[in-house]
């Protein structure tokens, strides 16, 4: 069964990211490289030479494994060549740009703190939300004490900004 892509490749288009972010990609790729495509040579190697490779399960979900990370390697090579990295503050940062931590109350009162960074960083556990989102997009430019409405499926909803910040919040 041929797999076909749902998302247009977009490898090559150029995107910011944060410096952490790169960092993570590269560190990605140099374990990929130095850690992960090693064993899989080694363990390939090794269930080739046991004989008949037709019918010999360990080398072929070997041989996927390595295409599966060959396939990654070219990726973030490509991807890594065509970011951007974002590593100074903005003149105003009073309001919200790429980078800034953004505490936001919502109706109910609640209130949570999110990262605006690059699309190839978004991370909801760590609440980092994509640039090209409409929740960032919909915050980047505002302050503190603006209103903001955020198109969604389900209804817009509405936050007020409480905190921006170009630092870590403390992690508690």
């Amino acid at each position: 069964m041929a797999r076909f892509r749902t998302r247009k490749d977009e490898s090559s288009k150029p995107s910011y990211i944060t410096p952490e972010g790169y960092r993570k990609l590269e560190e990605e790729a140099a374990r990929l490289w130095s850690d992960e495509r090693p064993k899989l040579t080694k363990a390939v190697a090794i269930a080739a030479a046991e004989g008949d490779r037709s019918e010999n399960a360990e080398y072929i979900y070997g041989k996927k494994k390595l295409r599966e990370v060959d396939q990654r390697l070219a990726f973030l090579s490509k991807r890594l060549d065509a970011l951007t990295i974002v590593d100074s503050r903005p003149a105003d940062e009073s309001r919200v740009f790429f980078g800034a931590w953004v505490t936001l109350e919502d109706e109910d009162g609640e209130l949570d703190t999110y990262r605006i960074v690059g699309p190839d960083e978004t991370d909801l556990k760590q609440k980092h939300i994509s640039v090209e989102s409409p929740m960032a997009k919909a915050l980047i430019g505002k302050r503190e004490g603006d209103e903001v409405e955020v198109p969604r499926p389900k209804g817009d909803a509405y936050f007020v900004v409480e905190k921006v910040s170009f630092r870590a919040p403390e992690q508690g």
